[in-house]
């Protein structure tokens, strides 16, 4: 039976929570946990939930009650099996990858549906169907084992892969002969956040490591020292050779390239995840020990490379231009004062560039579509790709050499096709579309834009069942992320389909932080102007109510990871403006967030409690820390997962303490907590359908949709 059919059923009453009330939440102890920030005072009542529940009893005994509480509430309600079921139904088609070609082999990733991993295939033909090649379903009943990074030596004959076990950012390389599928005897450890890169010759590659955690802190351990080493097939992980390291920089990062024609390598230095960086240069036969020159020697901006002619190499950059541009140096030349324009920058944002057959191919984000254009590699226009529509156009990779490149295509209400590109005739060919459980013609979406505190335009992409009455009545959810200079873009979602199809309204809010806009958008959205972000996300939700799209006990709002942090924070901000929130793996302890596994990469995005400055702008909005008792908060579903090694539970565990504690309606206040699961990459289909499953039914009931 389809939601649609129940959607008929309801009667849009105003959500009553009386029966909840009775909800006994679990008995979370309190500590007198007093620390002193640049002179002030600061209560942390809930320290002890930042202990690993696999070594703290009491915080795997509070998971398993605070789990059994929220499993109680959630199976009670009665339309959860028809939306897992639809959830199922709807997710049940095959969905590819766009292909890539190495050594005259075409591989490509596919799910024929409910398999809880995607599985790579291997063809001799860019449209041909192949064979399995690594089939990661094999690797564990319940799917929890991964396919990660994968990487083909240019000879097509050998792939390095990762296996990411539990959703852990922890994972193992192995290697795999294409042509025969058996697995070499090579195995390397401690792989996290890195990059592999193989050597001409196919006998060994590059790629980055970090040390071994301490004993029991694998999970929670801060990620230092990261290096760049040389695997030669067949020798042990322990004669690795290193080819970079910085032990005077604990925190930064590395990410490693070979130029194509085989004669440098190019290595990228990041302190933090702000994408701005330095760049060094050396050529591929020197020695281990061979010293580096650098070619840009500061974190004043971004320098993405994307390939070489020779001594030329060329880069994307923000350096004069927020939106981006194309520059190149000549390697003999090293240094910002000796940088070429190739493209100039333009309204649109840049968000990457490939150099393929002798050309440029530039992804720009036009007001969050997708435009792409082509140049000469001195800069000269060849005119647009035509794409199938507005949405989202990824992919456009491919070796320097090719002669065609291949994307994919979607919107929020277009399922993702996979599309061939012919450089020598300038045409795109469909190669693929999915068959889904989903009739786009019986929907629209639409691009509208709110108006900040400040007076900022922020863009809302509004995504619903055609012939929606504006009456203020309908069950709206309002999603977003706002930073890290990311940008969020239409893509097709069975979830929002889902939800869409229950007779929901889906918005999407593009908030400064991100880089929808460029650099400029991104810098007003992060550290100090962080609040910027909340103002926006507020903005959107005052404007879906004032144009009577929704109201607020019909608003739901959403968001993951920084996002979760969004919705935590606007939700202790304006409590009274929401019906219910799904703050999932979000950043909740704004004061302690950088003493965990990858927290320190954020600094800069997010500013440090160190700086009295930072302190206080942090402090204002924290969400953990701006729960005040006897208010009355939304309806609220926490998520989480047991094995996120990026944002670590405890973040989440506190804020859900604290929330319950201080909630004085009748909403509940839910925390989800997921097992053998992580941050979100590699989570099996199953658990992504019984988590969606959980929040559609718990915003069917949150937002009156059900008798």
């Amino acid at each position: 039976m389809r939601l649609a059919l129940l959607v008929l059923l309801v009667s849009f009453a105003a959500p009553s929570f009386a029966e909840d009330a009775k909800l006994k939440y679990p008995d979370t102890r309190r500590v007198d946990q007093i620390d002193d920030f640049h002179g002030v005072k600061v209560a942390d009542p809930y320290r002890w939930l930042e202990d690993d529940a696999r070594t703290s009893q009491e915080v795997a005994d509070w998971i398993t009650a605070e789990n059994k509480v929220t499993r109680a509430y959630l199976d009670a309600i009665p339309e959860l099996p028809v939306i897992r079921k639809t959830l199922a139904d709807m997710w049940n088609f095959e969905r590819y990858s766009a292909p890539w070609q190495e050594g005259g082999r075409y591989f490509y990733s596919k799910n024929d549906g409910l398999q809880n991993q995607s599985v790579l295939y291997v063809a001799d033909s860019y449209a041909g169907d192949g064979r399995v090649l690594i089939d990661p379903n094999k690797w564990s009943a319940d799917g929890t084992v991964a396919l990660g990074q994968t990487a083909v030596s240019d000879d097509g004959r050998l792939l390095a892969y990762t296996r990411q076990e539990a959703g852990s950012d922890w994972s193992n390389i192995h290697v795999i002969e294409v042509e025969t599928g058996r697995e070499l005897p090579d195995v390397l450890k401690w792989a996290r956040h890195g990059n592999i890169v193989w050597n001409a010759a196919g006998d060994g590659f590059y790629y980055a490591r970090y040390p071994e955690p301490p004993a029991g802190e694998k999970f929670q351990a801060l990620s230092l020292n990261q290096s760049i080493h040389f695997h030669k097939l067949g020798e042990p992980q322990s004669a690795d050779v290193l080819i970079y390291n910085n032990s005077e920089n604990p925190t930064w990062s590395f990410w490693i390239a070979r130029t194509e024609d085989d004669k440098y390598l190019i290595l990228s230095i990041a302190r933090s995840t702000d994408p701005q960086n330095q760049v060094l240069i050396r050529p591929v036969a020197a020695a281990a020990d061979a010293p580096w020159t650098t070619l840009i020697g500061d974190f004043e901006n971004e320098f993405g490379f994307i390939g070489n002619l020779g001594d030329k190499i060329y880069f994307m950059t923000d350096l004069d231009a927020a939106t981006k541009r194309v520059v190149a140096m000549d390697v003999t030349k090293p240094g910002r004062d000796h940088l070429g324009q190739i493209v100039g920058p333009v309204k649109a944002t840049l968000e990457n560039v490939s150099l393929i057959d002798g050309k440029l191919i530039l992804q720009y984000l036009e007001d969050v579509a997708a435009r792409v254009e082509l140049f000469t590699p001195t800069g000269d226009p060849l005119g647009d790709v035509t794409l199938p529509g507005i949405g989202t156009a990824s992919g456009f990779g491919g070796d320097q050499d090719d002669k065609e490149t291949f994307y994919t295509f979607t919107s929020y209400t277009t399922p993702p096709s996979v599309y061939r590109y012919d450089l020598t005739a300038g045409k795109s060919e469909l190669i693929r579309a999915p068959k889904v459980a989903f009739r786009p013609e019986k929907y629209e979406s639409r691009q509208v834009f709110a108006t900040s505190k400040d007076g900022t335009k922020v863009p809302i992409i509004i995504a619903h069942r055609k012939g929606l009455k504006l009456d203020g009545e309908n069950p709206t959810l309002l999603y977003a992320y706002g930073g890290f200079s990311i940008s969020i873009t239409p893509m097709f979602s069975v979830e929002y389909a889902a939800w869409m199809d229950m007779g929901g309204v889906v918005a999407i809010a593009n908030l400064r932080g991100g880089g929808e806009y460029g650099e400029e958008w991104h810098q007003a959205g992060k550290q100090l102007n962080k609040q910027n972000v909340f103002d926006d996300f507020i903005a959107a939700a005052e404007w879906l109510i004032a144009e009577k799209y929704t109201s607020s006990p019909k608003l739901a709002i959403m968001g993951g990871s920084n996002g979760g942090l969004l919705v935590g924070a606007v939700e202790t901000q304006r409590p009274d403006l929401f019906g219910a929130c799904l703050p999932a793996v979000g950043v909740m302890d704004m004061l302690r967030y950088d003493q965990f596994t990858a927290g320190h990469f954020w600094r800069d995005e997010f500013g440090v409690s160190t700086d009295p400055e930072q302190f206080k702008a942090l402090y204002a909005y924290s969400p953990y820390h701006n729960i005040k008792p006897g208010t009355n908060y939304p309806a609220t579903l926490i998520t989480t997962a047991d094995t996120d090694d990026r944002v670590v539970p405890m973040h989440s565990f506190k804020y859900a303490a604290a929330l319950q504690a201080a909630q004085a309606g009748d909403a509940p206040i839910l925390i989800r907590i997921e097992t053998r699961a992580g941050h979100g990459a590699g989570t099996p289909i199953t658990k992504r359908i019984d988590q969606a499953a959980d929040k559609w039914a718990f915003l069917w009931k949150a937002l009156g949709m059900s008798k």
